[in-house]
């Protein structure tokens, strides 16, 4: 299994310490998110895309990819009835696709629940039907960087679309394309009154990232969940991709959390 480790809990660190710091403990990778880096990931010009995916693999990291892809800049909507302003949403996930792409990423994570909700006066199926619109549109791209784009399932106390992993499989399935895939969020999942290790079995064939999370929303360790079960789902089912470290509550501080998340995980491995 490889662990990776998402940016953002080091709030008021420079990407070189966090990448020495991650890899010193023992992760494999880090996860980005753009809004940590910049307001509009077009402000982040070629030499700094160059630095980062240097700096990561002289620290011996991947960049796995990316996450929080809508929250900056203000007014992008993924499925909006609104054409121009979907279109500039699609054109933004463009760019994003070509940043991922610049940094070394292969995943680009769609989370970001508030950009992405039915609206009240919108039906469930037309939302589905241009999320997929949106996202097969810029698919020929993705090929292009070598970069996947994933669906996220959020529970229903974030968001009211995609609520479920059977829900991102049923989309993954339905766009039929190898740069289109789904991840398995272990709080999201929780929240969701979903079984966690049903699920990862149920959508095995679809996965392609996996965020590791206590129920509570802090890291691993930091809660009750069990890894056990979970990393040997994980195993069972051959997942080999990666499964990243996503918190929400950074009072411990990133050196903390990234420390004991790590312990935790590696021990689970060992029982």
């Amino acid at each position: 299994m490889k662990f990776a480790i998402c940016n953002e809990m080091f709030q008021d660190w420079i990407l070189e310490d966090i990448f020495r710091l991650v890899a010193e403990i023992g992760y494999d990778g880090v996860e980005i998110a753009p809004f940590t880096l910049a307001d509009t990931v077009t402000e982040i010009d070629p030499k700094r895309r160059s630095e980062i995916r240097k700096l990561a693999a002289s620290c011996g990291l991947d960049i796995t990819g990316i996450h929080w892809l809508f929250i900056k800049p203000p007014g992008l909507y993924l499925n909006h009835p609104d054409d121009e302003l979907r279109r500039r949403t699609q054109v933004y996930l463009r760019d994003l696709i070509r940043f991922c792409g610049d940094i070394g990423g292969k995943v680009m994570v769609v989370g970001s629940p508030k950009q992405r909700d039915v609206l009240p006066d919108q039906t469930y199926e037309a939302t589905w039907d241009r999320t997929k619109a949106v996202f097969e549109a810029c698919l020929p791209l993705a090929v292009e960087c070598d970069v996947t784009i994933c669906m996220e399932p959020l529970d229903h106390l974030q968001t009211n679309f995609v609520n479920t992993p059977q829900e991102a499989a049923r989309m993954v399935r339905e766009i039929d394309h190898p740069n289109f895939r789904m991840i398995v969020d272990v709080r999201a999942t929780y929240a969701q009154g979903e079984d966690i290790v049903k699920a990862i079995h149920d959508v095995k064939d679809e996965m392609a990232y996996f965020h590791l999370n206590d129920a509570s929303g802090d890291g691993p360790g930091f809660g009750d969940v069990d890894f056990v079960p979970i990393l040997k789902a994980l195993s069972d089912t051959a997942y080999t991709g990666f499964g990243s470290v996503e918190v929400f509550d950074f009072t411990p501080g990133g050196e903390a959390i990234a420390r004991k998340s790590y312990e935790t995980l590696t021990n689970a491995i060992g029982n």
